[in-house]
């Protein structure tokens, strides 16, 4: 195998291993959402709700919560594991995510937080952006309803983690093909109704 498509494979699975986090607590918030909508049933001068019924107290204290035990499990159990995969692969992408790396639980727990946050917190964003365009709940907005959770949870994990840009290129592809792949699944098991 050419060794430049192995590094992409490598540093796209471990793309997927560092936002796991953050996929997570976004498919949490979906699936164990309801009750008390964040915006507590609000609309803005333009008439329309400031989120929706969409985004919930309890899908975001979920989420996150889901993001920092996912991230806790990480960082127990990878650290030295996985920059020691990294390098049997290809040293050169071990030096390049060397700092996203958790080596801890602790530094685990603190991404997992900040991965979890920016993906709930980016979704909200992403509704109210559709609210502002008159975009009833549950319509498609191509790409934004693929990367809204992504970029929130980049934008917060860079306060406290410095990201190479060609990770996050790659998170960026892989994102939107994992969420249409995940969606056409649940559509052909018949958990959604249509698949975007």
């Amino acid at each position: 195998m050419d060794p430049s498509i192995f590094s992409v494979l490598i540093l796209s699975a471990y793309a997927i291993y560092f936002m796991l986090p953050a996929y997570l607590a976004n498919a949490s918030a979906l699936t164990f959402g309801g009750g008390t909508p964040l915006d507590l049933g609000r609309s803005m001068n333009d008439g329309r709700r400031i989120l929706g019924d969409g985004v919930t107290w309890k899908g975001t204290i979920i989420g996150i919560l889901i993001g920092m035990a996912v991230g806790l499990v990480q960082g127990a159990i990878s650290g030295n594991i996985v920059h020691d995969l990294l390098i049997i692969g290809d040293p050169g992408i071990a030096n390049l995510v060397q700092g996203t790396i958790t080596s801890n639980a602790v530094q685990g727990i603190l991404l997992g937080l900040v991965l979890g946050s920016g993906a709930v917190i980016g979704d909200a964003c992403g509704s109210f952006i559709k609210r502002r365009f008159k975009v009833e709940r549950g319509r498609p907005v191509p790409l934004m309803d693929q990367l809204d959770f992504v970029v929130g949870a980049l934008v917060f994990t860079s306060l406290v983690v410095m990201i190479p840009s060609s990770l996050i290129i790659i998170i960026l592809v892989i994102s939107v093909f994992l969420h249409l792949g995940t969606n056409i699944i649940a559509y052909l098991l018949g958990l959604k109704n249509v698949w975007y």
